[in-house]
């Protein structure tokens, strides 16, 4: 539970900080659909944050379904990295193939969330 909680508040905390530096830092120095695309990342990257807070406190309740929380907290992080980290650096470098990375992390978050609905639904 402790470990999760640590990983979602990191992540909202990067969240936080990266969106700050693109909206200010980057603004005017890159181009308006690669910002768009960092702005993106961003948005990802808090939203599954926030799915990792909810996570370790449904460890705290269901601790029985500690082994498919965690598998779905690993696939959320592992989007987090893919999908989020490869449109940071699409949008910094330019480089577009670096967006053949982002679908792997979008099936990462996917499967993350059905892992988390099927801890649930075991739930009694």
């Amino acid at each position: 539970m402790k470990l999760w909680g640590m990983l979602g508040a990191l992540n909202l905390f990067l969240a936080v900080a990266l969106g700050a530096f693109g909206a200010h830092g980057l603004k005017g120095k890159i181009a308006d659909d690669l910002l768009a695309v960092y702005e993106t990342g961003v948005r990802y990257q808090m939203i599954h944050g926030l799915g990792l807070l909810a996570l370790a406190s449904l460890l705290r309740v269901a601790p029985e379904a500690a082994g498919g929380l965690s598998a779905a907290g690993g696939f959320l992080l592992a989007g987090i990295g893919l999908f989020s980290g490869s449109l940071y650096l699409l949008a910094l470098t330019g480089v577009r193939a670096l967006g053949a990375v982002t679908p792997f992390g979008g099936v990462a978050f996917l499967i993350g969330w059905a892992l988390l609905f099927a801890a649930l639904w075991r739930l009694r």
